[in-house]
């Protein structure tokens, strides 16, 4: 267990996934932890109910990572509720299939607004509110380096920019001693791609462990990036994909 005692934290997309999992797992390390949500306000609640139960500050606020005004207001009322900030996780994320005959301008601007402008928006809102030595972590995923399927080209192109601005930042930011670091996952059993699902068993084949990972041992490393363990790890990006990108 890492150590986040008195950490103030928010976690982007935390109703379900491996989102809710990393919020549930720095509560469970000592963190007060804001959770923001698009749309499903039960899941939400229910995450909020686990972290009270560990003993520690929350809340659940609703906004779309694409509105940018949304991100912005939700990271100012989360520093309210927390009287501060030390960790910030960006997880809220969308994926769409589309090969480039077929795929849609809107289904990109939806995937780049969520997954790159709500990462930019966020940070940008967030780090006048940081301590020093405070943690940034982004949920990118392998597909900013690996296309395993036809259509994800869009996806993977964003999530390539994440891994990017991840870099940059750990330099705009190091002077402050805030790390910045992308966690990037490879098959994960969550809602967005089950275990039973349909790329499963094709996906499977290709990981070296022979199975979907879960959400928790994603969160075990982004706890671990969160602690005073990492405190010489920054502007770099870690798979954790039992090997599928190998």
């Amino acid at each position: 267990m890492a150590d986040l005692s008195g950490k103030r934290a928010i976690v982007t997309g935390g109703s379900r996934g491996i989102g809710a999992a990393i919020a549930k797992r720095l509560a469970a390390d000592g963190a007060d932890v804001v959770i923001t949500y698009a749309g499903n306000h039960d899941a939400a609640q229910q995450v909020a109910a686990a972290i009270t139960g560990a003993g520690r500050r929350t809340e659940a606020i609703q906004a779309d990572a694409a509105d940018v005004a949304a991100v912005e207001a939700a990271v100012v009322r989360a520093v309210d509720t927390l009287g501060g900030l030390d960790i910030l996780v960006h997880n809220a994320g969308v994926f769409g299939l589309g090969t480039i005959d077929s795929d849609t301008i809107e289904n990109y601007r939806r995937q780049f607004g969520v997954n790159v402008d709500g990462v930019f928006a966020g940070t940008r809102a967030a780090i006048g509110h940081m301590t020093d030595g405070g943690r940034i972590l982004v949920i990118g995923s392998v597909n900013a380096h690996t296309v395993p399927v036809p259509g994800a080209a869009v996806y993977s192109a964003t999530k390539a920019a994440v891994a990017g601005m991840v870099r940059g930042w750990a330099r705009d930011l190091g002077p402050r001693n805030i790390l910045v670091n992308a966690i990037q996952p490879g098959p994960i059993d969550t809602d967005m791609n089950p275990a039973d699902g349909d790329f499963a068993a094709m996906l499977a084949q290709h990981v070296a462990l022979g199975r979907y990972g879960r959400a928790e041992e994603v969160a075990a490393l982004a706890a671990f990036l969160a602690s005073d363990e990492a405190s010489y790890i920054t502007g770099t990006t870690i798979d954790i994909d039992g090997g599928f990108s190998v």
